[in-house]
């Protein structure tokens, strides 16, 4: 049977009548890998707090980054936080739930009814197949399920819980679960698969720094009909007629606590093709993630620490001044701030830790410009350098009057960009996923240096494409019809 830890917010958490099982506090988790963790180490996460950017939550972040099997993930504390996610995938059930619940009982039938759902395992035999179907979707160890009777049972709720708010009496039942789980195999979640040959590309004409101008998206539409699919320009009213199309392309600034994530989750539960899909935001858009995901693989980068409230001058105990501070969900250079002493060390980092429970300090390496990698199905697509904002340290300048200015650009042919570059940005993104990703690279005296993976990388005409031209929309285009006929093949195969 594969090791296993158990992750709770608090030792005492773990009451001491409990049985005597592999448990440790969140705080020592979050510290750093032990350098004897077995590569199928299973961590079952019961903390207290698993909201975005709480410790809990990173420790499933984190989990996912070291290569530990992971239950709840971040993806499944994402789909459970919100009603507008959860209920895509619960939507088939619910002729179960009408079929089951609707069944006659004698007496006066109420019209709500909850269930505790503890690793797949329920109290009523009537809804265990229910709740293992819950559980398939949504792999958390302890949820609430409210049913709600309007004019027919459907699910109304979805709650997680956490270990402290187990009842006593509950107790058996929830080891019992436990160990029944942790004697199964791991088993990962199906994949959605698709057939058609319709594509929507999501796009928001009010975003200031939006990935891709009009006019480029104009470009992909015309690649994509000269590719034989039907595109359409798609924007957030038009998540309820998503399922009309066959594929989607995100093209506009992606975050977790956003539309644009729903987006990619409602289009996965439909079984289309998504860029950006949506275990790629996940692991994107946070940059603790990124850090010990390419900490884990020896993926060269500025040197980085993990700091929270009681950790803060170990920014200057490891790297020293200046030093970079960084909200893990920052984009386009938002969230990035540079600490030149002690006062501002810590005038920024509790800043930033009222938003996340952790944050990252980085080492300030400052270089002309920023090399920008392309990557598209695990092959490098184009290179480009991105020069820093003028007299700024960043190549976007958030404070510059008059709006963001950014810096210039000088985009290459692959064979003149350095083979060590595209070396490792291609290292880099494959650690996330088969998609499309920009990867932000340094070169410095001392090597190349990753600075971070971007799941929806900038995309215009006249910059990007400076090489390539159209051929750049039709390799894009290309892969997307790629993409589709893989999943046609798979549908037909016996």
């Amino acid at each position: 049977m594969p090791e296993h830890r158990i992750l709770v917010e608090r030792r005492a958490d773990w009451k001491p009548h409990f049985p005597d099982l592999p448990v440790m506090a969140i705080d020592d988790y979050l510290r750093g890998p032990a350098v004897d963790d077995p590569a199928n180490l299973r961590v079952i996460n019961l903390c207290r707090s698993q909201r975005y950017l709480s410790a809990g939550y990173y420790g499933s972040l984190l989990a996912e980054a070291r290569g530990h099997r992971v239950i709840p993930s971040v993806r499944t504390l994402q789909d459970l936080s919100r009603k507008s996610i959860y209920s895509l995938d619960t939507e088939e059930l619910d002729e179960r739930v009408a079929r089951v619940l609707g069944r006659s009982r004698q007496g006066t039938q109420p019209e709500r009814l909850e269930l505790t759902v503890l690793f797949g395992q329920c109290a009523e035999p009537a809804l265990q197949e229910i709740a293992g179907q819950l559980f398939a979707l949504f792999p958390a160890p302890m949820f609430r399920v409210e049913f709600r009777l309007q004019g027919r049972w459907q699910i109304q709720a979805l709650r997680p819980f956490a270990l402290n708010a187990l009842e006593p009496e509950q107790e058996p039942a929830f080891f019992a679960a436990l160990e029944r789980y942790l004697s199964k195999p791991w088993r990962r979640r199906r994949e959605a698969r698709s057939a058609r040959y319709e594509l929507a590309i999501l796009h928001n004409l009010d975003e200031a720094l939006a990935p891709s101008t009009p006019a480029t998206l104009k470009r992909f539409v015309r690649a994509g009909q000269e590719q034989g699919m039907d595109v359409e320009l798609i924007q957030a009213r038009d998540l309820p007629r998503l399922a009309e199309f066959d594929a989607l392309f995100i093209r506009e600034t992606t975050a977790i606590d956003h539309y644009t994530y729903r987006f990619a989750r409602k289009a996965e539960a439909e079984g289309m093709v998504v860029v950006d899909d949506a275990d790629s935001i996940l692991r994107c858009t946070n940059k603790v993630y990124l850090a010990e995901r390419l900490a884990a693989h020896r993926v060269p980068t500025p040197k980085t620490v993990i700091l929270n409230r009681e950790t803060i001058l170990r920014a200057e105990e490891s790297i020293g001044y200046p030093v970079v501070l960084k909200i893990p969900d920052g984009s386009f250079s938002r969230g990035v701030f540079k600490a030149n002493d002690r006062g501002e060390l810590e005038s920024i980092a509790r800043r930033l830790l009222k938003e996340s429970d952790l944050i990252l300090a980085q080492e300030f390496v400052y270089t002309e410009f920023d090399w920008r990698i392309g990557v598209l199905n695990r092959q490098p697509l184009y290179g480009s350098q991105y020069l820093m904002s003028r007299k700024h340290w960043q190549i976007v300048n958030h404070d510059a009057k008059g709006g963001p200015r950014e810096g210039g650009f000088r985009t290459q042919a692959l064979a003149d960009v350095p083979a060590a570059v595209v070396k490792t940005a291609v290292k880099a993104a494959n650690l996330i996923g088969d998609g499309l990703y920009g990867v932000d690279l340094k070169q410095t005296p001392r090597g190349v240096m990753v600075i971070e993976v971007n799941d929806n990388p900038n995309l215009d005409a006249g910059i990007e494409d400076k090489v390539l031209g159209e051929a750049l929309y039709t390799t894009l285009m290309q892969d997307f019809v790629r993409r589709l006929d893989a999943a046609r093949r798979h549908r037909a195969a016996p």
